[in-house]
């Protein structure tokens, strides 16, 4: 065990925070460099974050900070929120609030403090809580200063430091320092930071300081990557570690696995009655594909997701039994419960580690740590791999979804981790296919009958609403969606294929007025009815950020659209073809026996682009923007 004290220099920096508590801080509106105000709703005008790993099993955090609140949209930065776990605990939390000459206003006061249950919106019961407490003032600009100090009861949590925590805020300096044994590894992987941390050596100890100064408020910008890739940063990650008497080791994936593979072992025992029902189940089976797919649909039928998470509960599953005889359990339970049936069945599954989230996510692949908040299943089959969602009761055995696919996740094994990729839906799996037969009337009014396609990661959205909206509640949800003046929606089906790729059938009937423009003996139309791209990228500012597009797809429309009698074409608009490393488009529309034919066809890659292609997206989406809003001209006949 490590015998540590806190060092004369964290004694020091603790000293010079205290003036800045106890008396008027010299942190006046009028001060802030007038750089830093551009763009920004708030600054932060310092930040010092200490970490302490004081022995083996307990770590201790202060930090303290100060930020001048601009205008409204920077009030979030007034707030405090400090979570607290099992894991955690808040030793002192102080604050002041300051007016725009730096001058002492109102102090926070322990008995405001409010203490919360942080709800996830689905677990039934988690320690998680937060101290919570906000700072309200009606004159811009004014300045919040708080010290939290919290004590770690684990050395597996380790803070990251990101001084730039949202865009529209700038930092005039942040600084962390991490303080550990001097023979302890501490590791760590920064992000656009100039040069290596200061280190000093303390009698028993090392310190490790990373500063920033002088960061700029940035604006928004499309098709980024994650914030924390995007800004500066520094993730920390242990060596050693300890939590609640399990001991481990994150210097590679493979020792990284071990731990969770030693914290969850033998929670895959099931009871008796699991177990004949597996065998009832799969018996007179032959293909294993086949047993995975009914005992999955078995998990789906008969369990329910809803998370519990308490202390290191948020890691070790609750085991197989307890899912059997209660029918619910949160990712880590379902997905070692439907592993354990597989090993009843006599075929492998084991739970993998993920980071969740829609679209890619960034995941630092060479840097062994906790980067994950999700479980599922993964059953190799010799070259083949099927992969189970096991908190849904909707996809179809083997389908991932845009939720966990194509991104990098941990297998866990009696052997260790293995870092490996989940799958990947292209453009051939993420498919949109309409057909649209329409007539305009003598008015203008337009009767429109579609027939629609989605499959893959195309109909995620559609999928996960269908088994908990109305009817009604679906026509509302995608009648917003319609680049349509007013409307009447007469029919409205779906139906789910059943197929590996899952997909939706979509059939709807509608009535728009005055679709098409009447003046004089002139009528104009466009013949892309449902769907005109909505994307303007609009900057004025240089772009900064490498691009980064996550969603590859292809879209075709087939449109016959009638026209009222006694017209003749005047103009056609161009065929357009666009060809660019982002993707392709065609539009082409033509006219025969008063019967516009309109066929477009978009295709889309997810891929990453320097930042300095950026003017040719623009350009790209400008030109679709347009393409999809041409219109044909008729003329009445004399």
């Amino acid at each position: 065990m490590y015998k540590l004290l806190i060092s004369f220099y964290y004694i020091c920096l603790l000293l010079a925070t205290l003036p800045a508590l106890a008396g008027d801080p010299q942190y006046p509106a009028s001060t802030i460099p007038a750089a830093l105000k551009e763009k920004a709703h708030a600054v932060k005008r310092m930040e010092e974050i200490t970490f302490t790993m004081t022995s083996s099993n307990e770590s201790l955090y202060t930090r303290h900070y100060v930020i001048t609140i601009l205008d409204g949209n920077g009030e979030d930065n007034a707030h405090l929120l400090v979570p607290y776990d099992k894991l955690r605990e808040i030793r002192a939390i102080h604050g002041v609030l300051y007016d725009a000459d730096g001058k002492s206003v109102k102090k926070l006061k322990q008995g405001y403090l409010e203490d919360i249950g942080l709800t996830d919106g689905f677990s039934i019961a988690t320690d998680d809580r937060a101290k919570k407490y906000a700072f309200y003032h009606s004159t811009f600009p004014y300045t919040v200063e708080f010290e939290v100090t919290m004590r770690y009861n684990n050395t597996y949590i380790f803070p990251d430091w990101v001084p730039q925590g949202q865009r529209d805020l700038a930092v005039e300096q942040s600084r962390i320092s991490v303080s550990v044994p001097a023979n302890y590894k501490l590791r760590y992987r920064a992000f656009h930071y100039q040069g290596e941390p200061r280190i000093a050596t303390e009698k028993e100890n090392r310190i490790y300081t990373w500063e920033a100064k002088g960061m700029k408020a940035r604006t928004d910008e499309v098709f980024a990557p994650g914030w924390n890739t995007c800004t500066t940063a520094v993730w920390l990650a242990p060596s050693d570690f300890e939590m609640e008497a399990y001991k481990g080791n994150m210097n590679s994936w493979e020792e990284y696995g071990k731990f969770m593979y030693q914290l969850n072992k033998d929670r895959d025992q099931l009871p008796e009655a699991a177990k004949q029902t597996v065998h009832q189940l799969t018996d007179g089976v032959s293909d294993p594909r086949q047993k995975i797919k009914i005992l999955y649909r078995y998990l789906q039928e008969h369990t329910r997701y809803i998370s519990i998470q308490l202390g290191i509960g948020g890691w070790q599953t609750f085991d197989a039994t307890a899912v059997a005889a209660k029918g619910y359990g949160d990712c880590k339970a379902l997905s070692n419960y439907m592993c354990a049936m597989l090993k009843e069945a006599g075929i492998t599954g084991y739970c993998t580690l993920v980071k969740s989230g829609n679209g890619r996510t960034d995941m630092e692949q060479d840097f062994p740590s906790n980067q994950f908040n999700h479980v599922i299943a993964c059953v190799p089959m010799g070259k083949d791999t099927t992969w189970l969602e096991c908190t849904s009761q909707l996809l179809p055995a083997g389908y991932l979804g845009s939720f966990t696919a194509n991104r990098p996740v941990l297998i866990i094994t009696e052997k260790g981790g293995k870092l490996v990729h989940t799958p990947v839906y292209g453009g051939d799996e993420n498919r949109q296919l309409r057909h649209i037969n329409a007539s305009i009337t003598p008015e203008g009014n337009v009767l429109v009958q579609a027939h629609t396609v989605m499959t893959g990661e195309q109909q995620d959205d559609m999928q996960g609403r269908l088994h908990v909206w109305s009817k009604d509640q679906l026509k509302q949800w995608i009648g917003s969606s319609l680049d349509l003046p007013s409307y009447d929606m007469q029919h409205y089906e779906w139906k789910e294929l059943g197929t590996a790729i899952p997909g939706i059938n979509e059939d709807l009937t509608l009535t728009a007025r005055n679709y098409a423009a009447i003046s004089g003996k002139r009528m104009f139309i466009e013949p892309n009815l449902l769907n005109k791209s909505s994307m303007r990228i609009n900057s004025e500012s240089q772009r900064e950020s490498e691009i980064r597009r996550t969603f590859s797809f292809v879209d075709v429309d087939s449109v016959q659209i009638t026209i009222p009698a006694g017209y003749r074409t005047e103009t056609l608009p161009k065929i357009t073809l666009l060809h660019t490393r982002f993707g392709t488009y065609s539009s082409r529309a033509t006219v025969q026996d008063s019967i516009v034919t309109y066929v477009r066809t978009m295709s889309c890659e997810a891929g990453v682009y320097p930042a300095t292609a950026f003017a040719e997206l623009q350009q790209f989406y400008d030109n679709v923007y347009k393409a999809d809003r041409a219109k044909l001209v008729f003329v009445k006949n004399e």
